[in-house]
């Protein structure tokens, strides 16, 4: 008999949760040093397919790792003026936009006044006071602002070195693994490792494919609305809409506010609401279900909280690598005796009729 097996309840469950604790603080404060390494990671499964087919064609490794980067960044590149093509048409329409936006404001006002009988003046006095307290603040915000970007500036100008750097040491990482579990172990190991791999590549394919159709859904259907900005506004809901869940609300607040501002209607904001609930529908029931959700076998309750935790660690990349990570990990331990309930319960089977515990005491048919 182990030594764990005679140790009580109460004291293991505390040992679990200071060591989930512990590992908790660790990941927060590691987070400027563990991001980058963990998307460098990822980006690296997912090019090293590339890579191995290249040097299948007796290129140097070192080159074919050169040519895959290139490759990556010429699409990012590609992606980035894109985006930046269509904020510059934002910005040139910037200063009628205000107008329209402080126009819509004063409309507001003055229904506000009408029916919640609240006079202008105290409304705009408490306008004012807000906008004096946000000037108070802006020196703050400012820095701290500066301070992020600077944060983010550094591990985005070393993540295409971190991946490099994995893909040439990917062999040296190989034989580390294999040298530090036991000979008995390496079946498993490798078993663990190849189908990690297999759920990163295909989820982050199949993400990437839904992204295409959710932007171009997004932006065809606020082109045919009418709605200004569609393109950037169907990108920028795409990218949103990969936060799983809470990504497709947040997704409809950018186009909505757009719509109440530059339309004369208010049945333009309801239509946009429309658009997007019949475009979430299709994605949930149809994209989701057939490229993304089969290569991941999560739950939603699980799928929510790991989100909230990793937002609450690592901010909005922690949000995007979440359900990844959690994916490698239902994946370890599916694969080890001793944590197959774990990785039952971030699965998505619910069973049909589960077994009663054996402490619930049957109830009594009269």
């Amino acid at each position: 008999m182990n030594l764990s097996s005679k140790l009580p309840f109460i004291v293991k469950a505390g040992f679990t949760f200071i060591c989930a604790l512990s590992l908790l603080l660790l990941l927060y404060i590691g987070k400027s040093i563990l991001v980058p390494l963990v998307y460098a990671s990822i980006i690296a499964i997912l090019l090293n397919p590339f890579v191995t087919l290249l040097t299948s064609f007796k290129i140097n490794r070192i080159i074919a790792i050169f040519i895959a980067l290139i490759f990556t960044i010429i699409i990012i590149a590609s992606i980035i003026y894109l985006i930046s093509t269509q904020l510059s048409i934002f910005v040139d329409t910037y200063p009628k936009l205000r107008k329209i936006v402080s126009e819509r404001g004063i409309q507001l006002i003055s229904w506000v006044s009408d029916n919640f009988n609240v006079k202008t003046d105290k409304i705009y006095a408490w306008i004012k006071a807000n906008q004096d307290g946000m000037v108070n603040n802006l020196g703050s915000t400012i820095e701290s602002t500066i301070g992020t970007i600077s944060n983010f500036v550094l591990p985005t100008i070393l993540l295409p070195v971190y991946i490099a750097m994995i893909l040439y040491y990917k062999p040296l990482l190989s034989e580390f693994i294999r040298q530090i579990f036991h000979t008995d172990h390496h079946e498993m190991v490798f078993d663990i490792i190849t189908k990690s791999k297999k759920v990163i590549q295909s989820y982050l394919i199949g993400l990437m494919f839904e992204m295409v159709i959710i932007a171009t859904l997004n932006s065809v259907g606020l082109i045919c609305l009418g709605i200004d900005y569609a393109i950037i506004l169907g990108i920028i809901g795409a990218f949103l809409n990969v936060i799983p869940l809470i990504g497709g609300v947040l997704a409809i607040i950018p186009p909505v506010i757009i719509a109440f501002v530059t339309k004369e209607s208010a049945s333009a904001s309801l239509f946009v609401v429309i658009l997007y609930i019949v475009i979430q529908f299709i994605d949930n029931h149809y994209i989701i279900p057939r490229i993304v959700a089969s290569k991941v076998k999560i739950n939603a309750l699980v799928s929510i909280v790991v989100v909230l935790i990793g937002g609450a660690l690592w901010g909005i990349p922690g949000m995007f690598l979440s359900i990844p990570i959690t994916a490698i990990l239902k994946v370890i331990f599916d694969n080890i005796e001793s944590l197959k309930p774990y990785g039952f319960l971030l699965g998505n089977v619910v069973p049909i009729k589960p077994r009663r515990l054996p402490f619930i005491p049957k109830k009594k048919v009269k």
